[in-house]
């Protein structure tokens, strides 16, 4: 299955979410790109739009190839075979960088503004895909921290093999297309795929 864009996977998520619609739910959409499908989500089922922010490690001799990844709060999810190779104090300094660098994305894009309450409702973690799938179990983590009732993963494709994973994190997954030969980059699944600037998450926003 291909997507021409973001937006229309945003738009085709919400409709397979759509019985949720006029429930007790709040969006948590992962930056950059998951949150053009958030406000497409958030849209159709009139709830409120948040963000769970997590930030990527990589590895010191290749930047690009993720090895942990750390969440606003004190959690971290790392590889075991690649953290079993660092060393400590680098990667204790790297997780509190990008710790730092979360807390601070979170201000550029919502300000002061205060976090809906999710106890006791449904949270829908959205992002524009799976790869390795390290982002998104993070963020259901942290979302699972803020004690919904129910905690629903929304993602357009992702590897079959990360299904079970997935649903281990989340009480359900909703998903648009789950291939068994995976094509290995998100970016695959889509017609047009940019870099999502902060400019423009902030504008989503603020919209």
């Amino acid at each position: 299955m291909r997507f021409k864009d973001r937006t229309e996977a945003g738009v085709l998520l919400a409709d397979k979410l759509k019985g949720y619609a006029g429930g007790q739910v709040v969006i948590y959409a992962i930056p950059r790109g998951g949150v053009v499908l958030g406000v497409e989500i958030a849209k159709v089922l009139g709830a409120p739009l948040d963000l769970v922010i997590t930030r990527k490690i990589g590895h010191p001799a290749n930047p690009e190839y993720a090895v942990c990844v750390v969440a606003e709060n004190h959690d971290i999810l790392c590889d075991p075979a690649e953290k079993a190779l660092l060393e400590p104090k680098w990667l204790e300094k790297a997780i509190e960088a990008e710790r730092q660098e979360a807390i601070r994305r979170r201000k550029v894009y919502l300000g002061e503004r205060e976090r809906p309450n999710v106890a006791g409702k449904t949270a829908i973690v959205v992002d524009d895909g799976v790869a390795t799938g390290m982002t998104l179990l993070m963020a259901l983590r942290e979302a699972r921290q803020r004690k919904p009732a129910k905690l629903v993963a929304a993602i357009p494709v992702l590897p079959a093999e990360m299904l079970t994973k997935i649903e281990k994190e989340a009480d359900e997954v909703v998903y648009l297309d789950a291939p068994e030969d995976f094509l290995g980059a998100v970016g695959s699944y889509y017609d047009h795929f940019p870099q999502v600037a902060d400019e423009e998450v902030i504008g989503l926003l603020t919209t």
